[in-house]
């Protein structure tokens, strides 16, 4: 299985439109799962903290320190 992150948009009747067109094969079934911030989560860190975490995750991704897809799922899929 193959994860895309796209931030979406939540409108009146609960249908989700998505800021940008995915990139996969088209009428294909996907799976959804939807994180929503609870309104403490965004006032728990400020925007330097969101800042630096970024900043950090960038860093690690650029110079090769990231860990495989299928690994993060291991363990998880059978519980």
């Amino acid at each position: 299985m193959k994860a895309l992150k796209v931030m979406a948009t939540v409108d009146e009747q609960g249908q989700l439109t998505l800021d940008r067109p995915l990139t996969t094969d088209k009428n294909s079934r996907v799976e959804v799962i939807v994180l929503i911030p609870e309104a403490a989560d965004l006032d728990d860190k400020s925007q330097t903290e969101i800042l630096a975490d970024f900043r950090q995750a960038w860093h690690e991704a650029t110079s090769g320190q990231t860990i495989p897809v299928a690994q993060l799922w291991q363990g998880i899929e059978d519980a």
